[in-house]
């Protein structure tokens, strides 16, 4: 099997002008010295003051978050495999006048590249999806971290991920696997969550779900302690197709039926002993 990083980091390569681009990131909004990105703003309650903080974000994309950490007074490293996302990050950093070190590497591969000691690992939604191993990221973070040091993170749930995407009846139907799996799930999709008219031309992706029993294990196991754990009834993209979600609030999606029925992302919260 061809390695699922040189697959995967082909297919965010080929996305990361057209995200730059896109109306869901609102780049432009970054020269507002006041503008945070609307994941972050989501997450600022529960994050709380990071000002003075030492602060990595992995897989931070194209950097709208980690920008907007640095915006909160945090001290921002951002993480990413794809050095196209990482060019804009270092474009959308410079708009936004925030001093932010950008480092192309693996998740796995991350302490060799930027070192440990950290106050503070953020890794935003639609991350974990991406990695074969759990309990590996965990480790990762745990080794990047000081003793007190915390971990944030605010993921779609494994439930969410779980759905069968094609149904538009309604029906909230369990398709893909909930747990983590040897092999990957591989998808084709010629189109992007944030530039759904755009046609690009690596489609393939090899993803993996995990359980929330599976990721919080993991995180216990690799010696941090869990100091909280939210399920939300959001999700800060359209999820669902066909009509089944409304936006809420800003940049936040609901099921329309019965939200109460499906956990749409969870915040999970650990600090290193």
């Amino acid at each position: 099997m061809t390695d699922y990083r040189d697959v995967n980091r082909a297919a965010w390569d080929d996305r990361a002008a057209a995200h730059a681009a896109s109306s869901d990131y609102k780049v432009q909004r970054f020269a507002d010295p006041g503008h945070l990105s609307a994941v972050v703003r989501f997450d600022v309650p529960l994050l709380g003051d990071i000002s003075g903080l030492r602060g990595v974000h992995l897989q931070c994309h194209i950097g709208t978050d980690t920008v907007s950490l640095s915006r909160l007074g945090a001290t921002m490293t951002g993480v990413d495999f794809s050095p196209k996302s990482l060019d804009e990050a270092r474009r959308i950093a410079e708009l936004a006048g925030q001093d932010v070190r950008f480092v192309q590497s693996d998740v796995y591969d991350a302490v060799d590249a930027v070192g440990d000691g950290y106050d503070l690992v953020y890794t935003g939604v639609g991350a974990l999806c991406w990695l074969p191993d759990i309990r590996k990221w965990a480790q990762t973070v745990a080794a990047l971290l000081r003793p007190g040091g915390r971990l944030f993170i605010r993921e779609g749930h494994p439930v969410l991920w779980s759905l069968d995407y094609d149904r538009t009846d309604g029906v909230l139907a369990l398709q893909e696997p909930y747990f983590e799996t040897e092999k990957p799930q591989v998808y084709e999709d010629e189109g992007s969550y944030a530039a759904k008219d755009t046609a690009f031309t690596h489609n393939t992706t090899h993803e993996w779900n995990h359980g929330l029993g599976e990721t919080v294990t993991a995180v216990l196991d690799a010696g941090l302690t869990l100091t909280g754990l939210v399920e939300h009834k959001t999700v800060p993209w359209e999820a669902l197709p066909g009509g089944q979600m409304a936006e809420v609030q800003d940049n936040e999606w609901q099921l329309i039926d019965r939200p109460d029925r499906l956990p749409h992302t969870y915040t999970l919260q650990a600090v290193k002993a």
